[in-house]
């Protein structure tokens, strides 16, 4: 199947079949996709969490104003970004550099310092809505490779985020939960599946220079 005919296939799934779980080696692309997603500065501000455990999950429902895909899937992916960005974050990228390309120090410095400044005078709250916006890209990514490995998924931002941090202890981590992606496989009776998509025109959407 083409990427197209897949992201036709895909759809935010309203109703998954709780009886039926993601393979390890499934679980594994996912993981590895978020890794691979490409971020501002190549820096990795971004933690996914995956919640499995059906008990923890339950109690996640009343926090997600009772949207049943949380637990009735087979994992909740929980997007996260960090509460602090600084120059630790710079350095250790930096060495993860020098110890996967063996660049030497001479090459990165110039880069280095003009990231570390970009990063020690952005305010608090800038460094918040950046780190949201690699959140956004993350999930995105992780929806395409859904797609095509006919994963279904559930994009959600209607949750607490402050209650979720509190009940998966996300604040001991360092992180605030931006995102929900409850992954798994659609119910056969969920009708949203048989739906056509609704989407203008590409004459509608498209601008060609």
């Amino acid at each position: 199947m083409s990427i197209i005919k897949k992201l036709q296939w895909r759809y935010a799934t309203k109703k998954f079949d709780a009886n039926k779980k993601l393979s390890n080696e499934k679980l594994s692309i996912i993981k590895e996709a978020f890794n691979l997603t490409a971020l501002s500065y190549g820096l990795q501000t971004l933690k996914l969490v995956i919640v499995e455990n059906k008990s923890v999950r339950e109690d996640l429902v009343k926090l997600s104003y009772g949207q049943r895909q949380v637990v009735d899937s087979s994992h909740l992916l929980v997007l996260c970004i960090q509460t602090r960005i600084d120059e630790n974050d710079v350095n250790e990228h930096f060495e993860n550099i020098k110890d996967i390309r063996n660049t030497p120090d001479s090459v990165l410095e110039g880069f280095k310092s003009q990231m570390k400044s970009t990063i020690e005078n952005m305010p608090a709250d800038k460094k918040e809505a950046w780190a949201t916006k690699q959140a956004y890209i993350a999930l995105g990514n992780l929806m395409t490779v859904c797609a095509a490995e006919s994963i279904d998924s559930c994009p959600m931002e209607g949750f607490i985020s402050s209650e979720y941090d509190k009940a998966l202890n996300l604040e001991s981590h360092g992180l605030n939960s931006v995102l929900l992606l409850p992954v798994g496989y659609r119910a056969n009776d969920d009708m949203f599946s048989e739906f056509k998509k609704v989407r203008k025109q590409l004459s509608e959407t498209i601008i060609e220079l």
